[in-house]
């Protein structure tokens, strides 16, 4: 059986995925998480750290899923070109549902720099991946747009195809 802090990030997922951050209540998460309302502030003194704490954990869960789909690559360059196979394979597992971190900057004010900076620093991170593999900082940042575009526009059109795209750009560029 989980923990009640792990049915709360658990069910916050879900309910972030499905109704958007705004639209979900501390009231909703405990009576879905089934926890007493005072686990919930156990844990978390407010939905804003909830969304802290949740989007931490999506980091790392991200980062591993990631790590873990390109461990048997050998080069940089196989490495780059299998991320935008790692965006279809997360789009097959979570039904296109997105990046966590862009569906929720979509809905707070931009003076949040609580959960703001958790974005940035999630974002700065995956930049910073492609940095490290091409050791090149304008041709990493290229990849990196097309892989961040590639994200939002299968999003909106549930479909790989522009990721599939993508992937041939990438695959032309770093050759």
């Amino acid at each position: 059986m989980k923990s009640p802090r792990e049915r709360i990030i658990e069910t916050t997922f879900q309910l972030f995925a499905r109704q958007g951050y705004n639209s979900t209540g501390i009231n909703q998460i405990i009576s879905e998480a089934e926890v007493a309302k005072a686990s919930f502030y156990q844990y978390f003194k407010s939905k804003e750290d909830l969304c802290v704490e949740f989007l931490n954990v999506r980091h790392e869960y991200w980062f591993s899923e990631l790590n873990n789909f390109l461990a048997k690559e050998k080069d940089s360059k196989s490495k780059i070109t299998k991320a935008f196979d790692f965006l279809v394979y997360m789009n097959g597992k979570e039904n296109f549902r997105g990046c966590s971190f862009l569906n929720i900057l979509s809905e707070i004010p931009m003076d949040n720099v609580k959960i703001l900076s958790v974005i940035q620093s999630h974002k700065a991170d995956l930049r910073n991946f492609f940095l490290e593999l091409l050791n090149n900082d304008s041709l990493s940042d290229h990849v990196y747009m097309l892989f961040e575009s590639s994200i939002i526009e299968s999003q909106l059109f549930k479909s790989n195809e522009l990721i599939e795209k993508s992937k041939k750009i990438v695959t032309n560029l770093i050759q």
